[in-house]
């Protein structure tokens, strides 16, 4: 991207610079998105040169005929946009004096504008605290919350710079509420670990959740807080932009196949529309432990999508800034665990995982593990059917060879 002329002052433009900027370009696995064969991710935060730092990370997976963009901010509330251009030369700009201001619409863009295929955002607004009594109807409504809940906007962020991994692709939030008159986050926080891909897999921890170099992770992480109670389950609320009147759809996946996620045979996943779309895939479940196993692993409960006017909602800058202000935006609760059961009480910790994504999600094939038992299932008929053949040939054989004495 060339220098900035004179009428475009005060927007970023990205340069590498080795202090302020940190990209990596690896070269990715297919995604499927508009034909592409490969791509090229990058992982850059882009500074505004302030004191304190504001966080703005910019992944993006450029393609032969397309490009995909990923940028997340503590800026009010943490969120990410989505973006998906038909064009590898599309670019992000930002004008942070505008984007820091109290009407920070049209402050971040990508151009050109007219190449923009798919554009949406989710938003993680507040941190919920409520008596695991109250879980019951956690599925079918928003749960009751018996302490007031943590605002994420009124939370305080490290800089990102800080803790962007270049060996991961990964970088995470870390904060704590700003205004803590029980002390709870003293010696506790809350974490926001984004990565990108260079390739497909599956992360080595569950829920080991199928990615691809064109989506993203992020591991949700509540470490060392005190709870307000003896056993409290937490929530989070999250917000996504609608692409009409109605909510995005929500569809449940189930599997024989627990290999990758034991004992949970079942993966969710929020659709915007018809593709070329946006995606969010997770596994209803939590864990109590940082390594997490079966022994460890709480339910996550996913309330339906509501909708709900942005003023009743901890308002995003980037949001904002990208999509302006009149927006229909939808909700939903996830509830961590239950009243029995592993639960955040055990360790002071809690940590769960989605995958976001443009175009198809990926799809889990049944693993080498199951495809072994079904062929020995389906196999060992075959072979007692053939063993059973060869026995009646043989002993026929030997009947008909047996010569009688008279």
């Amino acid at each position: 991207m060339g220098s900035c002329e004179e009428p475009c002052r005060g927007w970023g433009h990205y340069v590498p610079n080795p202090v302020l900027l940190l990209s990596l370009l690896l070269t990715a696995a297919p995604f499927g998105l508009l034909g592409e064969e490969t791509r090229q991710v990058s992982l850059e935060v882009i500074s505004d040169g302030l004191d304190p730092p504001q966080n703005l990370l910019h992944i993006q997976a450029v393609g032969t005929n397309s490009t995909l963009h990923y940028v997340w901010s503590s800026l009010g509330p943490p969120a990410v946009l989505l973006v998906a251009t038909n064009t590898p030369h599309s670019t992000l700009r930002v004008n942070w004096s505008l984007l820091i201001s109290s009407d920070p619409e049209g402050s971040l863009m990508v151009l050109p504008k007219d190449s923009i295929q798919f554009s949406s955002a989710v938003v993680f607004t507040r941190l919920f605290e409520f008596d695991s009594t109250n879980t019951s109807d956690a599925a079918t409504k928003p749960p009751r919350k018996s302490y007031p809940p943590y605002s994420l906007a009124e939370f305080s962020w490290n800089n990102i710079t800080d803790s962007l991994d270049p060996a991961t692709l990964s970088a995470t939030f870390r904060g704590h509420p700003i205004h803590d008159p029980t002390g709870a986050f003293a010696s506790g926080s809350l974490a926001l670990r984004v990565q990108a891909f260079s390739k497909s897999g599956r992360p080595a921890q569950p829920p080991r959740l199928l990615h691809t170099a064109d989506t993203c992770q992020l591991e949700v992480a509540l470490v060392g807080a005190t709870p307000r109670g003896n056993r409290s389950l937490f929530g989070l609320e999250v917000a996504t932009l609608s692409q009409g009147p109605d909510c995005p759809s929500v569809q449940e996946q189930r599997s024989i196949d627990d290999e990758y996620a034991p004992a949970v045979f079942q993966l969710d996943q929020l659709l915007w529309g018809s593709l070329p779309s946006g995606f969010v895939q997770w596994r209803p479940v939590a864990f109590s432990q940082k390594q997490g196993s079966r022994d460890s692993a709480m339910p996550c409960q996913a309330s339906p999508l509501y909708p709900t006017l942005a003023y009743l909602l901890p308002q995003s800058p980037i949001v904002r800034a990208f999509f302006g202000s009149q927006n229909n935006f939808c909700a939903f609760n996830l509830t961590f665990g239950a009243s029995t059961g592993p639960g955040y009480w055990d360790q002071h910790y809690l940590s769960w995982s989605m995958l976001l994504g443009v175009g198809s999600p990926p799809v889990d094939a049944l693993s080498p593990l199951v495809l072994g038992i079904m062929a020995v299932a389906l196999g060992a008929p075959g072979l007692m059917l053939l063993a059973g053949s060869l026995f009646v040939m043989l002993g026929h054989k030997r009947h008909s060879e047996y010569q009688s004495i008279n």
